[in-house]
């Protein structure tokens, strides 16, 4: 599964992601495990996202458009580059 996730984001940005593979750390889970059934049962929320690639992808964006993260704002950042 986490091959999978390294292989998607390599198609979603167009570079390499490095690993490599090793053997399971202490304290590593033998299966992860995850659902958003119970969101979505109990409050009526549904994913806008479900594939993967897509799930990737907008993080991706996310990432390019505030490579530092939200410590500096969106305006700011406009305005340091002249806009």
């Amino acid at each position: 599964m986490v091959l999978e996730v390294i292989k998607a984001a390599e198609k979603v940005t167009g570079q390499k992601v490095p690993y490599r593979v090793g053997p399971r750390r202490p304290g590593d889970p033998a299966v992860l495990v995850a659902s958003a059934g119970k969101a979505m049962a109990e409050l009526g929320w549904r994913p806008r996202y479900t594939e993967l690639e897509d799930i990737i992808a907008t993080a991706w964006h996310c990432y390019r458009r505030r490579p530092r993260g939200y410590s500096q704002g969106i305006i700011s950042s406009r305005m340091s580059r002249g806009r």
